[in-house]
């Protein structure tokens, strides 16, 4: 059995109307929210404020308890002082007078001057001297100083020596070894020089050459000026 609708009762036919009917409500809604007049609202008064109330505080009643203090003891009770007689007898000091008189010689005891005696420093090993002897012109650090008069030593003997005084004593060809020691004093002046060679003239002509290094700084040990010892060994060489 088919359904027959009645024509005039289809809602389809009335979509278009429908539509139309929305937009022009959906447009007066807009328009009327558009044109809609608002005011700013004032505030004429705040009213006045009560702080009072907030700013109180209840502070709580306190009791200040005192620390209970410890009794002191009484004073002990001072021993009974018994008076006892003194029958001794004092003797009293007689404080004679310092004053003089014109007539009174004055004896002056004398007066001996006490020298004291000079502490001697012996002369140290130039090996373990605290400030080595400085050789004119040497600079640096104790070991620099060390090794600079050493290399100036040997350089003033080479310069100064007879190097053919071996070949006119007419000794043997080879290596002959001389030994030279002497002493920087106090002021710096060369003294007390010896030496072991394989001749007499040898020996004075090293002893001569020697004696002619110059005046050095003295050394010093703990601070004080002192004699330093120096050996050195030489080898002269007789073709």
């Amino acid at each position: 059995m088919e359904i027959k609708k009645n024509p005039k009762s289809n809602l389809e036919n009335y979509s278009k109307i429908f539509i139309q009917i929305g937009l022009v409500l959906a447009l007066y809604i807009t328009y009327a929210a558009i044109e809609k007049k608002t005011y700013d609202k004032t505030i004429e008064d705040l009213g006045t404020v009560t702080m009072n109330a907030l700013l109180e505080e209840e502070i709580p009643i306190t009791e200040r308890v005192e620390p209970v203090q410890p009794k002191t003891p009484p004073p002990p009770t001072p021993e009974k002082i018994e008076v006892v007689e003194d029958d001794k007898e004092i003797e009293e000091t007689v404080i004679e007078s310092t004053e003089t008189d014109e007539t009174e010689e004055v004896v002056v005891e004398e007066i001996v001057e006490v020298v004291e005696a000079e502490e001697v420093v012996e002369d140290v090993s130039f090996m373990i001297i605290e400030d080595v002897p400085v050789f004119p012109g040497c600079k640096g650090s104790k070991a620099e100083l060390k090794a600079c008069f050493s290399k100036q030593v040997q350089k003033h003997f080479s310069r100064k020596f007879d190097a053919d005084l071996p070949n006119e004593l007419g000794l043997s060809s080879g290596r002959k070894r001389v030994f030279i020691g002497f002493k920087i004093d106090k002021n710096g002046k060369i003294v007390d020089v010896n030496a072991r060679a394989p001749h007499p003239k040898i020996k004075s002509e090293v002893i001569k050459v020697m004696k002619q290094l110059p005046t050095m700084k003295p050394g010093r040990q703990r601070g004080k000026p002192v004699g330093v010892k120096y050996s050195i060994p030489f080898t002269l060489i007789v073709e």
